[in-house]
Order: C-alpha cells, then sequence, then structure tokens
C-alpha cells in the first residue's frame, strides 16, 4: 500500500513533468537546416485554454521551436515577429541566423505559434473550407469603386456573424492578453530564472507592451522593435498612426533609386526626376486599377516595384514573365490556401477581441475612413477590411488587456524604430515608451519594417551591450544603416566586419 508522504513527492514529480518543454530535434520537413543552418529544437507545452476558468482543466498545446545559443546559453529569449495571425514559429525560423548574432550568441533563441494561429486553436468562421476561402477572397479594396467601402461594411457584418455562429469556445481566448500569460507559462517552464527575457517586433511590440504591464516585476530584458501605438491599437477605430509616414517612404522609392544611379536602380536611366518617377508610377496605378493587367501577385519588395514600372510605364527591356519567374511570387495553391485563411480569420479573432471600440452603422464609421485615406494615400486602404469587421465584431472574449500603459517595469525596456519605416513610424515609439518609466528609444537611420531590415553595426552593439548586461543607449542615440536601399550586401558583410563567429552567420 502506497502511504500518502510516499505519494506526495509522486504528485510534485508529475506536476513538474506537465510543466516543462521536452526539447527535440526538429522535422527537417519544417525547420530544414540545410537551408537555414540553425540546429532547430522543437517541443510543446501544455497550458491553461481558458486563464479566467480557475476549475476548469482543459489544457492548449503550444508549439515551440528553439534556436540553441552556439554559445553556453546564459537563458531564453523569446520572440514574437508580428502580426496578429501570422506563422511566429515559422517567420522566426527564417531570420534566426541573424538573431543569433544580434543577441551575442550566448541565449536560447525561442518561438511559439499564439493561440489562434497556424493549427492552434485556430478560428473557424466556416464549417464550409469553400465558405471560409470566399470570406478570405471577400477582403477587396474599399476604394475599388463609389459603393466598395459600403459594401465591405456588410461583408464585416456578415462576417463577424459567422466568427460568433462558429467559432465555439476557441473564439474567446486568442486574446493578446492570454497569450501574455502564455509567456509567462513559457518562462515558468524553461525553469532558468523565472524572469522573462523577450524581443518583439511589429504586432509583436503590442504583445510585449501588454505583458509588461500585466507583469511588471517578471520583466528581465525587453526589446520592442518596430513599434505599434498600443493606444491605438486597442482603443481607436483603426490604427490611423501606423501609415502616418507611409507615403513619404513610398517617395524615398525614388529618391532612393536616383541616388543609387542607374546601375543598382534601372529607373535612374531616365534622366528623369524622382518627382516625375513617382508621377509615372501614380499614373501607372491609376491605370491598372480601371484596366487591371494579370500579372500574379508578387512580394512587393522596392526592386521588384522600380522593375513594374520600368517596363510598364517606360517601356523597359524584359517580358513581365521574365519579371516574375526572378520575383519571389504569393501563388494561392491547394496546400497555401489553408495558411492564408487561417491567417485571416486570425488576424480578426485575435485583433478584434482586443480592440475595445464598437460602431453601430456605416454611417459612423465614415469619418475613420476618411481620416485613413487622408494620411495616407498608398496604405490608407490597406486594412479595411479588418478594421470594418473588427468595428461590428460580435464575440465577447474572455480577457481583454484594460489597464494602463503608464508602467514601471523591475528593468527598463529598449524600444528601437528605423526612421524610415513606412508601417510603424518613430513617434509610435516614443508615444508608447513615454509610459515605460527609465525606457529608452534606439532611432536606427535605416530603411523598412524593424531593425533586422535596416543592417548596422550600431545596432549591432547596442543591442548585444543591452542582452548582455542591461546596457541602454543614452536618449537620442540615433545608429546609421551600413547598408543603402538597392545594395546587395545585408547582415552577413555587418556581422564579418564586426568579428562575429562565421559559423554563426547564414551566407546564402
Amino acid at each position: 500500500m502506497v502511504s500518502f508522504r510516499t505519494l506526495l513527492p509522486m504528485l510534485a514529480l508529475l506536476a513538474t513533468a506537465e510543466c516543462t518543454i521536452n526539447w527535440t530535434r526538429c522535422d527537417p520537413v519544417q525547420f530544414d537546416s540545410s537551408t537555414v543552418p540553425v540546429p532547430f529544437q522543437c517541443g510543446t507545452l501544455d497550458v491553461p485554454f481558458d486563464y479566467t476558468s480557475h476549475n476548469s482543466s482543459e489544457k492548449l498545446t503550444l508549439k515551440l521551436v528553439k534556436a540553441p545559443a552556439p554559445l553556453k546559453s546564459k537563458g531564453s529569449i523569446l520572440f514574437h515577429m508580428g502580426g496578429p495571425g501570422l506563422p511566429n514559429r515559422g517567420d522566426f525560423s527564417t531570420v534566426a541566423p541573424t538573431l543569433i548574432p544580434l543577441t551575442g550568441g550566448d541565449h536560447d533563441l525561442i518561438a511559439f505559434d499564439s493561440r489562434g494561429t497556424v493549427d492552434t486553436i485556430p478560428l473557424r468562421c466556416h464549417k464550409d473550407p469553400v465558405q471560409q476561402f470566399r470570406m478570405f477572397m471577400n477582403q477587396q479594396a474599399s476604394n475599388a469603386s463609389e459603393t466598395g467601402a459600403a459594401v465591405l461594411w456588410a461583408r464585416g457584418a456578415a462576417d463577424s456573424a459567422a466568427c460568433a455562429a462558429n467559432a465555439g469556445p476557441a473564439g474567446s481566448v486568442m486574446t493578446t492578453a492570454f497569450v501574455a500569460r502564455d509567456l509567462i507559462s513559457v518562462v515558468d517552464a524553461l525553469d532558468e530564472d523565472g524572469m522573462l527575457r523577450f524581443w518583439g517586433f511589429s504586432y509583436g511590440t503590442t504583445l510585449g507592451a501588454t505583458v509588461a504591464a500585466m507583469f511588471p516585476e517578471r520583466v528581465d530584458r525587453m526589446i520592442l522593435d518596430a513599434v505599434q501605438n498600443v493606444h491605438e491599437y486597442y482603443h481607436a477605430q483603426a490604427n490611423f498612426e501606423e501609415w502616418e509616414v507611409s507615403d513619404q517612404l513610398f517617395s524615398t522609392i525614388f529618391t532612393s533609386c536616383i541616388d543609387a544611379g542607374p546601375e543598382l536602380c534601372q529607373l535612374a536611366a531616365y534622366n528623369k526626376t524622382a518627382e516625375e518617377l513617382e508621377t509615372a508610377a501614380w499614373e501607372l496605378l491609376d491605370t491598372i486599377k480601371h484596366q487591371p493587367i494579370a500579372i500574379g501577385q508578387l512580394v512587393k519588395m522596392w526592386p521588384t516595384v522600380v522593375a513594374m514600372i520600368d517596363i510598364l510605364a517606360f517601356g523597359g527591356e524584359g517580358p513581365l514573365e521574365t519579371l516574375l519567374g526572378s520575383m519571389p511570387v504569393i501563388n494561392i495553391t491547394a496546400t497555401n490556401t489553408p495558411t492564408l485563411v487561417s491567417g485571416d480569420n486570425a488576424l480578426g479573432g485575435i485583433y478584434c477581441s482586443d480592440n475595445q471600440v464598437r460602431t453601430q452603422n456605416f454611417d459612423d464609421f465614415a469619418p475613420a475612413i476618411d481620416k485613413l485615406y487622408s494620411t495616407s494615400r498608398v496604405m490608407g486602404d490597406i486594412a479595411m477590411g479588418s478594421y470594418m469587421r473588427c468595428q461590428q465584431w460580435k464575440i465577447k472574449p474572455k480577457e481583454t488587456y484594460t489597464g494602463s500603459f503608464d508602467v514601471q517595469t523591475k528593468n527598463p525596456v529598449l524600444f528601437i524604430e528605423n526612421v524610415h519605416d513606412g508601417h510603424t513610424p518613430l513617434k509610435s515609439a516614443y508615444n508608447v515608451s513615454s509610459g515605460y518609466e527609465g525606457s529608452v528609444v534606439l532611432e536606427v537611420d535605416g530603411y523598412g519594417h524593424g531593425s533586422t531590415a535596416a543592417p548596422s553595426a550600431c545596432t549591432l552593439r547596442t543591442v548585444n551591450a543591452y542582452w548582455a548586461n542591461g546596457t541602454l543607449p543614452e536618449a537620442g542615440t540615433r545608429c546609421d544603416r551600413d547598408i543603402e536601399p538597392y545594395m546587395l550586401g545585408w547582415w552577413p558583410e555587418v556581422f564579418k566586419e564586426a568579428g562575429v563567429n562565421a559559423t554563426w552567420i547564414n551566407d546564402e
């Protein structure tokens, strides 16, 4: 007969086992180390399905991926690459070769797919996959016609009703507040020092700001990079501030092209000003709007944009088929359709549940449309369908963070923002940083969304110092970029120049 005294240690051991992560080598089909030379490890962790239900034993399984420290590990850093709704593990794995040197090589780097994303309790708004796909494809541009915005508003009402009818219990437990609790559950399961080390990009900064506000005493080191205005995210009809410098950055495509010269940017060969090139681009967009050209769906990188303008507006050499064959393409196929659809649903489930504003009718939302259009000509329409759906959202979340973002964390937060980021402006970093006592904003004089898009030896030194010993830069510090737009060089060149161990660098 087993005594109660004998049983207690056994129960304690079982409880501990449920809260630990067993790491094993990842399936190479998922994380192929031949293309990204990092020996990824994978693991799972069961966390509460509903943190507000204290009597429920229902669990949710998180899927995690780890890039082990090449040096002796000082602990783990958790990452969130953005979204909401994107495949965090997949996005993290592609950037891991850059993140390892940036963190000094002496931390394990970990990411997990947030609840609601990929196959972690994905939101189902329709039981029929065909209807799911139609819902995704009906997210059309609101300015496509005179009635486009009103049609999209009606689409948002139908979508929100469908999600409420079919989501089930999952629809109410995928908020950022719950993901923040998941982060802390992972920290506890790692059984290190009980402190959170976190680097969040884009929406990951909203997650980081939220977890820091909910658990300020658990913050050891935290970088919030490409900063969303968390106040608008939770409390505005739309994220207006995100797009305030988008048009300015669109213009920079052409000014940088002239600076780069024709050897790097073919549009510079036409002896035209940057303003004339941009005008030609807008005229081309207006023509295509009324007379569409079937050319596929390209990832709009700067070289892609100028190459298309060269061919379509100036009659440059090379058919579109050649361009399409040499550029990254987003294809909607039977294989990736579920991922695309689930990502759109996850965006709704997370953002709409987080946002605490509801609008009763189209007329009351119309001023927000006007504001978005006037804020940015190039990006003001980009997320209109999401905003309209969220304003009519019907699922009541179990928990949404409603507290203050005036926070004193145990250790200060480092904010990073590219000066030339067309998605999250420098202004947003300062807006959020102002509420976090002792925090500092590092400005990077680079282009793109997030510091990893702007290679800089100064950023490397500053970030290394922060992870090593918590050293913050002086207020007002601005790091120069080491790579100019249209140049082929990237982080590996910066790392080599800084003497980073060559085995950490992805030379692809």
